[in-house]
């Protein structure tokens, strides 16, 4: 379920496009009135007020905001400006070419998406940096890591309900039997994570949790300082919880000292379309906090209010 909040009466693009012009105009930005339409705002609606916008002006929207914004209330703007596919690409690209890539954001974009969501910030990947994401990612990774998140990234999964218990049931215990020697980089465990229809994976690992008595993701806590086995147990939390993925990535983001800026604002911003309240639940589940206080009483100023908004909780 979305967060997103929009007006019951929506202005015209060309409206808003002129009003976000005279945000830019003057001695200083008005960061508000930018909140005040972004945040409010579809994807589809944000597309037609970009289009829109450099048919009047001659000029790309993001680019005027990225010269009157900064810091993280810039890096939110600007994300949330984009649609989905494209931020992931973006996302995606930005993870590959960091000094040592943030293989975990490439891992949340090919566990956590559609296989029809996934496919469009391919396609935005290709038109935009000329290349595959699976290149890049195969280019900038390497061994276990390499083979599986080149497979969540470049697999197109059955999206229906269909169910094969029987199969579910075979591939718990090769998964139970390969965990137990420790072959967490096996090619089947690699195969069942990345290629199985997720409703197909949450039966498999229902049956592992009944069958084995633990949960999937206890038994692969062994050693915590492994990269592969971390994007491993991520990418299976990713799959099957995703909720529960996001909401331990947004505990950690604000309970560390030091707020992750980074991670909170990809968070907020990729999810605020989706399934943000049912994060949000599950944060307040978790955490006995409601999401919105605990982003309050965490960030400040403009950066605040956007998230805020994007939560659907205006000031």
């Amino acid at each position: 379920m979305a967060t997103l909040k929009i007006p019951a009466h929506v202005p015209s693009p060309s409206e808003d496009g002129e009003q976000l012009r005279n945000a830019f105009q003057g001695w200083g930005t008005n960061e508000g009135l930018i909140i005040s339409i972004l945040a409010h705002r579809n994807a589809a609606q944000r597309k037609l007020i970009r289009e829109t916008y450099a048919e009047t002006h001659g000029e790309d929207l993001l680019k005027d905001l990225d010269k009157e914004l900064s810091s993280d209330f810039e890096r939110a703007v600007m994300l949330w400006a984009l649609d989905p596919a494209e931020r992931d690409a973006v996302l995606a690209n930005q993870a590959t070419k960091m000094l040592t890539a943030n293989n975990s954001i490439i891992m949340e974009i090919g566990s956590t998406r559609s296989s029809l969501d996934l496919l469009r910030a391919k396609q935005a990947y290709q038109a935009r940096f000329k290349k595959s994401l699976e290149e890049d990612v195969a280019y900038h990774t390497s061994g276990d890591i390499r083979k599986l998140l080149v497979s969540l990234v470049g697999i197109v999964r059955y999206e229906g309900d269909e169910v094969n218990m029987t199969l579910a049931k075979s591939e718990a215990k090769l998964l139970h039997e390969k965990i137990a020697e420790k072959a967490y980089n096996h090619e089947d465990v690699i195969r069942i994570v990345t290629t199985r229809s997720k409703a197909q994976l949450n039966a498999t690992l229902n049956h592992y949790t009944n069958e084995f008595g633990n949960e999937i993701d206890k038994d692969l806590e062994t050693d915590s300082e492994d990269e592969y086995l971390k994007l491993l147990r991520a990418a299976i939390k990713g799959l099957a919880y995703p909720e529960k993925y996001f909401e331990e990535l947004l505990r950690l983001a604000i309970n560390k000292t030091g707020t992750d800026e980074g991670a909170l604002t990809r968070v907020v911003t990729t999810r605020a379309e989706v399934d943000l309240q049912r994060i949000a639940d599950e944060y307040q589940r978790r955490n006995s906090v409601p999401l919105d206080r605990a982003i309050d009483n965490d960030t400040s100023g403009d950066y605040q209010k956007i998230l805020l908004a994007l939560l659907g909780r205006d000031e």
